[in-house]
């Protein structure tokens, strides 16, 4: 499939994004799947986004084949679509489609967080407490985007915690799908906030290997996330 050849008009969604978004890390593929990644979280390549691969190369400085290949790595993520006769799409999701996966989440955490509160070793709650202090420094700086990823490690640092490999592997799936979503719930000072007591009740309830706190904290916090999002879908 040629992502470049899209018929129809083509919203060119790099023309007016700077210098500051070329790529110079040496890991190009890597650093391709970051940056474009980034830029459908900010939400700078919005839902329903056909990607000109040719547009986009050259404003992040690569060629057409590694833009490709990370196109092709961010739509197994389930950010994108491939879709033939349009290229790459940045995917869009209903209002049920958020719903649903944010209360599937809110199970796989509970689940974690009990677990994770009787098998976590103490290095690594040592490390969550790590980056739930690194994250606050992000959101002291108000530095979003930062804090968003810090956020997101500390859900899959939990998940991984647990012990339970398949639960981890079926939650990342989901975490990756819902990115823009999520990030989206950081927009209002107040639900930005709101979001960032939650991660404080959570990082306390692990220190204490408090399971049934945990898992009532964090499937609260799923739900919270369905509040805060649900009227920008």
């Amino acid at each position: 499939m040629d992502l470049g050849a899209l018929d129809g008009p083509q919203i060119d969604a790099a023309d007016d994004l700077g210098p500051r978004n070329r790529i110079v890390r040496h890991n190009l593929h890597d650093a391709i799947v970051s940056r474009v990644r980034d830029m459908v979280i900010e939400g700078t390549l919005s839902p329903g986004t056909r990607i000109h691969e040719g547009n986009l190369g050259r404003e992040l400085g690569v060629s057409r084949t590694p833009l490709r290949e990370a196109l092709k790595y961010l739509a197994s993520e389930g950010l994108l679509e491939l879709a033939p006769g349009r290229g790459a799409v940045v995917r869009s999701f209903s209002a049920k489609d958020v719903q649903d996966s944010l209360t599937v989440l809110a199970s796989l955490e509970d689940l974690a967080g009990r677990l994770a509160c009787l098998h976590a070793s103490d290095d690594q709650i040592r490390d969550i407490r790590r980056i739930h202090d690194e994250m606050m420094q992000r959101y002291a700086l108000r530095d979003r985007l930062s804090y968003f990823k810090l956020n997101q490690n500390i859900h899959s640092a939990i998940l991984k915690a647990s012990g339970n490999e398949p639960l981890a592997d079926v939650h990342g799936v989901l975490q990756a799908r819902l990115r823009r979503i999520r990030y989206v719930g950081n927009e209002s000072p107040e639900k930005w906030a709101a979001a960032v007591a939650d991660h404080e009740d959570m990082i306390t309830a692990l220190e204490a290997r408090d399971g049934e706190r945990l898992a009532g904290v964090l499937a609260g916090h799923m739900q919270n996330t369905w509040n805060r999002v649900r009227d920008s879908l």
